[in-house]
């Protein structure tokens, strides 16, 4: 009897030991994936009322500061990048938000936003992107960090997505074809950024995109109508 008893106490410490490893396994399972959840939610923009796109909940927040319902915390707590949100405002218009993060071509995981020069442009950069339009105006905003600080560059929506080669991206989106480049008939973002290489811009125009016709933003190393494309960022802005 007493040999029966200690077999049974044995088999019973033998599943217990396996049940603590199975729950040490989904243990680490969850640290693992993040502990994330699933957000669903309404996020504003400039307008309101755009509902956002559904993704992993953290606690990091866009260029603006604002959280960003489709982020990823990385290993410093910071949001990645998480592709774009928008959609109807409370006047009648449309918003888009977009956002990316610098690197060079050809990397390891891909990214929207490629920097072809890293000494102005570093790698892990970030860039975000807004469109606002309605019937009478667009605005179209830039916020960026992990520049150099205070520096200007120059900045310009262009007709083509970004590639490994800079031209890719095509010459700058015009409302109306002409030989010269200014702020009127194009979209210039030129800024400066702070000492922290933070900068923001926006511009304003009373006509929209044709469909199809604007298709990124690129970073110069100067400000004005031309300079080297140090960095590109492929936005689906909308008519």
């Amino acid at each position: 009897m007493t040999g029966s008893v200690d077999r049974a106490v044995a088999g019973e410490g033998r599943r217990t030991g396996r049940r603590k490893v199975l729950v040490g396994v989904a243990a680490v399972m969850m640290l693992a994936g993040g502990g994330a959840s699933i957000a669903h939610g309404a996020a504003d923009g400039p307008g309101g009322g755009g509902h956002a796109a559904h993704g992993t909940a953290s606690a990091g927040g866009s260029a603006d500061g604002q959280a960003n319902p489709g982020g990823k915390a990385d290993a410093d707590g910071q949001t990645s990048e998480v592709g774009m949100v928008g959609g109807a405002s409370r006047s009648g218009g449309f918003w888009m938000r977009v956002d990316g993060v610098f690197s060079p071509p050809g990397s390891f995981v891909p990214s929207d936003a490629l920097t072809y020069d890293t000494g102005l442009v570093p790698a892990a950069a970030r860039i975000e992107v807004t469109q606002y339009a309605d019937r009478t105006t667009t605005r179209v905003g830039t916020r960026l960090r992990g520049l150099l600080p205070n520096r200007a560059y120059g900045m310009h929506v262009h007709t083509s997505p970004c590639a490994a080669d800079p031209a890719s991206a095509g010459p700058h989106y015009q409302h109306s074809a002409s030989a010269t480049a200014d702020p009127v008939n194009e979209v210039w973002l030129d800024f400066r950024t702070d000492r922290n290489g933070a900068g923001a811009a926006e511009a304003r125009h009373d006509w929209g995109f044709r469909d199809g016709g604007a298709r990124s933003v690129i970073i110069h190393d100067v400000q004005g109508g031309a300079g080297k494309r140090i960095a590109c960022f492929t936005v689906p802005f909308s008519s």
